[in-house]
């Protein structure tokens, strides 16, 4: 179990409080903006958003005529990247839309950014080309796309704002799982990804964006200054390519 991570051992006349041994699993990879050495045994990967209602031609974005192949490019690339990771018992986090069917922790300010003219077009709604409510808890809509494998050892975890770690048991679960590298995935690499990387990187974590893992739906200058503001920032920015090569060998 996930949990055994952070366990005691525990008899009816004693508690040893110390945790279970971790054996490091370094590995050094090519990133910029410098080469950098992680250890696996202490790393997760959050796949941010590969759901249907962003990446499939029948979810509310595509229904609301926005170009989804932005969206919908890092989907091979990080369906074969998870199997390297999991091969190293690196967890896999899946954090998705996932509102509640009343909405009631969304402000306001969260519900204009899918329905900025108000006519109810936007979370919760059922208009789009699906039919499934949008971006809701359960729904197809907030489904991950059929692309991508979910194995039974990987965690889901619903998110309410453009960061993963507001409102979420986010933190709870990484702490948990005693990492302190994470390596982001998905959708929009210069929203949610972006947003949810900086809370963790303020939260102390260490942060690796994989560019071809991440994708968005904005103008290409848009993904140019967020992989700037990683490197520059918060972190550092890798491939997929150079992180498989070094777990190949």
């Amino acid at each position: 179990m996930i949990a055994d991570r952070n366990s005691w051992t525990l008899t009816q006349d004693t508690a040893d409080l110390r945790r279970p041994a971790m054996p490091s699993k370094p590995v050094s990879f090519d990133a910029q903006p410098q080469r950098v050495t992680i250890d696996l045994a202490r790393t997760a990967v959050v796949v941010v958003d590969l759901q249907n209602d962003f990446c499939h031609p029948d979810g509310w974005l595509a229904g609301i005529g926005v170009d989804i192949s932005g969206a919908q490019a890092p989907i091979p690339v990080v369906a074969a990247l998870l199997p390297r990771l999991r091969a190293y018992d690196v967890p896999v986090v899946w954090l998705n839309w996932g509102n509640r069917p009343d909405q009631a922790n969304l402000p306001p300010g969260v519900r204009h950014v899918y329905d900025a003219a108000g006519e109810g077009n936007g979370i919760g709604s059922t208009s789009g080309p699906s039919g499934s409510p949008v971006l809701q808890a359960g729904s197809w809509a907030a489904a991950i796309v059929g692309d991508l494998d979910v194995e039974a050892g990987d965690l889901a975890i619903d998110k309410y704002r453009m960061s993963g770690f507001v409102d979420t048991p986010l933190d709870s679960v990484l702490r948990n799982l005693r990492v302190d590298t994470l390596l982001f995935c998905g959708v929009n690499a210069d929203q949610c990804v972006l947003n949810t990387l900086t809370d963790a990187a303020n939260l102390g974590y260490d942060v690796i964006m994989i560019e071809d893992a991440v994708g968005t739906t904005s103008p290409s200058y848009c993904l140019d200054a967020t992989f700037y503001n990683v490197r520059q920032c918060y972190g550092f920015t890798t491939t997929s390519q150079a992180l498989a090569q070094t777990l190949a060998t």
